[in-house]
């Protein structure tokens, strides 16, 4: 679980960095927006320009839903920089409360989710499992 101040590191960054592994073990890292929630990371599928909406993190957590997190500050004052790592096992949700929640709380933190037709787009859910990190999290 995550401890109260990597919790705060978390909660204040925008970015994160999304490791997926599909059914052989190859890695797929992408950065993403996210939302924490309840002992929960919540991911949605945006509108931004894709190709399809099979994307490689969405197939990779079918065949392999164990998947990994990092929150990274990097500054010039290296006495700043922090990280945080979470892993956690992830799912796809199509719809129901759970992705009514995440919606929600993805539109409050990203004012441009506001305008985006989040409803019937995926959302990954990541149950945060075991955290570390390193560095300053102030």
């Amino acid at each position: 679980m995550l401890s109260p101040s990597e919790l705060h590191f978390i909660q204040h960054q925008r970015v994160a960095h999304l490791a997926t592994a599909d059914a052989a073990g190859r890695p797929h890292v992408v950065p993403v927006c996210f939302a924490y929630l309840d002992g929960r990371i919540y991911v949605a599928i945006d509108e931004k320009p894709k190709r399809s909406l099979r994307l490689k993190r969405l197939r990779n957590i079918e065949e392999n839903p164990q998947v990994s997190l990092v929150f990274d500050r990097y500054v010039e004052d290296w006495s700043r920089l922090a990280w945080v790592m979470v892993h956690g096992t992830a799912a796809v949700v199509l719809n129901g409360p759970e992705h009514e929640r995440a919606v929600a709380v993805l539109r409050e933190k990203y004012l441009q989710y506001q305008s985006m037709a989040l409803e019937g787009r995926p959302v990954i859910s990541i149950s945060v499992e075991r955290a570390s990190s390193w560095g300053d999290l102030t």
